[in-house]
C-alpha cells in the first residue's frame, strides 16, 4: 500500500500533465496553418532622361616627352653633374666638355678678323686715292689734248700764211719748211695727248667713279670685306661650338639614362635620356567601336592600380589611328597633371572617357538579366515578364535602352531568382 504523501504527489503530477495537454490543444486551435508568401522585388519606373556615358579603356602611362641627348663635339667630358633618377630642370647643366682647343681656335679667328678689317680699311683709303688720282690724270690729259689742238690749229694757220708769202716772194722757202715741221710736230703731240686721255679715261672707268660704284677699287674693297666676314663667321662658329660644350636640359624631367663619364668622348652615342613626367600621358587602347565617339577635349578619369588606385582626371589630346596597318588597335592620349610624380611611365591604368550625352528611356544598369544587356524583367499586373531591349548607352549606373516604354515598372535586380509568369509583390 502506498504512502499517503507519495499518493498525493502522483495525483498532483497527473493533474499538471492533464492541464498542460489542454493548454497545448488550445494553442493549436488558436493558430491557423501557414500561408505561402510571394517574393518581394525592388522595382523602378522607366522614364525619359539623359545620361553621360563613359567608354572604359585600358592602357599604360607614358612620358609627356622623351628626349635623347647627343653631342657632335669631339671633345672629352670635363664634368658630368647628374645621375640616373635625378630630377632636372630646364636649363640645368648636365655636363661640360673640354673647350681648350676651341678657345684657341676662337682667338685665332678673332685675330684674323681684326687683320682683315685693317686690310679692308687700307684698301678703302688706297682705292679712294687711286680713284682721285685717276680723275685728276684724266682732267690733265683732256687739258693737254685741248692745248695740242689749239697749237696745231695756230701753226696750220701760220703755215698757210707762209705759203702765200712764199708764192709772192716775201719769205724764203726754208722758213716755210720750218713751219711745216712745226705743224707736223703739233699733230704728233695731239695724237699722243689723245692717246693719253683715252688711257686716263679707261683707268677712271676701270677704277669706278667712287667706292660705291662698280669698279676695280670697289671690288677690291668688297673682296677684303668678304674675307673679314669669313673670319668673323669662323669666330662665331667657334663660339657656337664652345656653347655646345655646355650640355643643358631642354625640359623639366627625370634622367633615365646616363651614358657619359668624365674624361670620355661623347662620340656618336646617346649620352643622356630625359623624360618629362609632369604633365604625363595615359595611353589608352581601344577598338574602332570604342573610340568612334571619343573627341579631342573630352574629359577622362584615369585610375592606376599600381599607384594605390590613385584616381585623377585629364583631357583627351589625341585619338590616334591604327598603330599597325591592318590591325584594330587605336590609341587615345590623355594628358594628366602629375606634380608629385606618383604616376610613372609603364604603370598600368584603366580609363573612363566621357562621351557625348545620350537621351532616351532610362533604366537602372542592374536591371539587365545577363551580361549581354539585351533583356530586362518588368512587372505587369503583379506578374513578372522578360522583355527584350537594346542598350544604347550606359554610364555604369543607368542605361538608355530601346524596346521599352516610359512608365514601365522594371525589376531593379535583373538577375534575381524570379521567372516569367511568377507572381511577385513590388516595393
Amino acid at each position: 500500500m502506498s504512502h499517503p504523501a507519495c499518493f498525493r504527489r502522483r495525483l498532483a503530477q497527473a493533474i499538471a500533465l492533464s492541464a498542460f495537454g489542454v493548454s497545448l490543444a488550445g494553442c493549436a486551435a488558436s493558430h491557423p496553418a501557414a500561408v505561402a508568401q510571394v517574393p518581394v522585388v525592388e522595382t523602378a519606373i522607366a522614364g525619359s532622361g539623359e545620361i553621360v556615358p563613359g567608354e572604359q579603356l585600358a592602357g599604360v602611362i607614358a612620358p609627356y616627352q622623351n628626349v635623347a641627348i647627343a653631342s657632335t663635339l669631339a671633345e672629352p667630358a670635363d664634368a658630368v653633374n647628374v645621375h640616373e633618377g635625378d630630377v632636372v630642370h630646364s636649363g640645368e647643366v648636365l655636363a661640360r666638355l673640354d673647350t681648350a682647343d676651341l678657345e684657341a681656335a676662337l682667338q685665332s679667328d678673332v685675330a684674323l678678323a681684326q687683320s682683315d678689317k685693317a686690310s679692308t680699311t687700307h684698301n678703302v683709303f688706297a682705292g679712294t686715292l687711286s680713284i682721285a688720282q685717276g680723275v685728276d690724270l684724266l682732267q690733265s690729259a683732256e687739258t693737254a689734248v685741248q692745248q695740242a689742238q689749239a697749237n696745231l690749229t695756230r701753226d696750220q694757220t701760220d703755215l698757210h700764211r707762209y705759203q702765200q708769202l712764199l708764192i709772192n716772194g716775201y719769205i724764203a722757202e726754208q722758213q716755210v719748211a720750218q713751219q711745216q715741221t712745226t705743224v707736223n710736230d703739233d699733230a704728233q703731240t695731239l695724237r699722243a695727248d689723245i692717246a693719253a686721255a683715252a688711257s686716263a679715261r679707261s683707268n677712271v672707268s676701270a677704277n669706278g667713279a667712287n667706292l660705291t660704284a662698280p669698279g676695280l677699287q670697289s671690288s677690291t674693297v668688297q673682296a677684303s670685306q668678304a674675307t673679314e666676314q669669313v673670319a668673323l663667321a669662323n669666330a662665331n662658329q667657334e663660339r657656337v661650338q664652345i656653347a655646345k660644350a655646355t650640355i643643358t636640359s631642354p625640359i623639366d624631367g627625370v634622367v633615365v639614362n646616363r651614358n657619359l663619364n668624365p674624361g670620355e668622348y661623347p662620340g656618336t652615342r646617346q649620352i643622356f635620356t630625359l623624360q618629362q613626367v609632369n604633365p604625363i600621358y595615359a595611353i589608352l587602347h581601344g577598338s574602332g567601336t570604342q573610340i568612334a565617339q571619343i573627341a579631342n577635349g573630352a574629359a577622362a578619369t584615369i585610375v592606376s592600380t599600381d599607384a594605390k588606385r590613385s584616381q585623377r582626371t585629364g583631357t583627351v589630346t589625341g585619338v590616334l589611328n591604327q598603330i599597325v596597318p591592318g590591325s584594330t588597335d587605336f590609341q587615345v592620349k590623355v594628358v594628366l597633371q602629375n606634380p608629385n610624380g606618383s604616376l610613372r611611365p609603364g604603370m598600368v591604368v584603366s580609363g573612363s572617357v566621357r562621351l557625348p550625352g545620350v537621351h532616351g528611356i532610362r533604366v537602372p544598369a542592374t536591371a539587365f538579366t545577363d551580361d549581354n544587356h539585351d533583356a530586362v524583367m518588368i512587372v505587369q499586373n503583379g506578374l513578372v515578364k522578360t522583355l527584350h531591349v537594346v542598350e544604347v548607352a550606359t554610364d555604369g549606373q543607368n542605361s538608355i535602352v530601346t524596346g521599352i516604354g516610359a512608365g514601365t515598372r522594371v525589376v531593379e535586380d535583373g538577375q534575381t531568382s524570379v521567372g516569367d509568369g511568377e507572381k511577385v509583390a513590388v516595393r
